[in-house]
């Protein structure tokens, strides 16, 4: 069995919005939803991000400190594909899935809009369709494949498992400038992500809550 992860190294990333953009055209989002969210952050504590992160408080646009001594920094943020989704323990359908290839799915189908999931999710990462999408084109771009956007269902990062499934990676890696993102197997210790946290501090966003995060934040 796989088990997919990607390592972020927040020493690289440096808030550029390319990994939230290429989501957002490739999964061709409408207005208002996000699957992947880059939070300035204005402090160096990212050992304890703790809930605050989840309610915005790290959603700001200036550097924190005082001058000359200012602190500015970036933290990006999305499903977690956790080993132990608390999401999917809760699904009362069975719509959301770990996968065998260990990402996390929606079965849109089967999903009913009930937000269980929203509540038991402890990352802030999906999102309920409750009303009709409106893009900010008439016609669809980004992936042919790309999940499609029902009212009345929950959504949130795939991984972009349709792109994973041809043998690609997420577009959200495909892009970062900084070379800040590495995907690959975690059951494969010469993975790019395995490979990346050789030696380096690592976070794994609110260890605390018991889901084994799959996405790793390299220090």
């Amino acid at each position: 069995m796989t088990q997919y992860g990607m390592a972020i190294d927040l020493n690289r990333c440096f808030g550029c919005q390319t990994c939230a953009s290429a989501c957002k055209v490739a999964n061709n989002l409408p207005k208002g939803l996000s699957y992947n969210v880059v939070f300035t952050k204005t402090d160096d504590d990212y050992r304890n991000p703790g809930v605050a992160v989840a309610k915005g408080a790290l959603a700001n646009d200036n550097a924190g400190g005082t001058f000359p001594d200012c602190t500015l920094s970036f933290f990006p943020k999305a499903c977690q594909h956790c080993a132990k989704p608390a999401c999917v323990a809760i699904c009362p359908t069975g719509a959301s899935t770990k996968d065998e290839d260990g990402i996390i799915s929606i079965d849109y189908g089967t999903c009913i809009g009930c937000g269980s999931c929203i509540q038991a999710c402890p990352y802030d990462v999906r999102t309920l369709l409750e009303e009709e999408s409106e893009y900010y084109l008439d016609l669809a771009i980004g992936e042919a494949d790309a999940p499609p956007h029902r009212i009345a269902t929950v959504e949130k990062c795939t991984f972009c498992k349709n792109l994973v499934g041809r043998d690609d990676v997420p577009a959200c890696m495909q892009l970062c400038p900084a070379r800040a993102r590495h995907w690959g197997d975690l059951d494969d210790p010469e993975s790019a992500p395995n490979k990346a946290k050789e030696g380096r501090e690592v976070l794994r966003y609110l260890e605390s809550e018991g889901t084994e995060p799959c996405v790793f934040y390299l220090m």
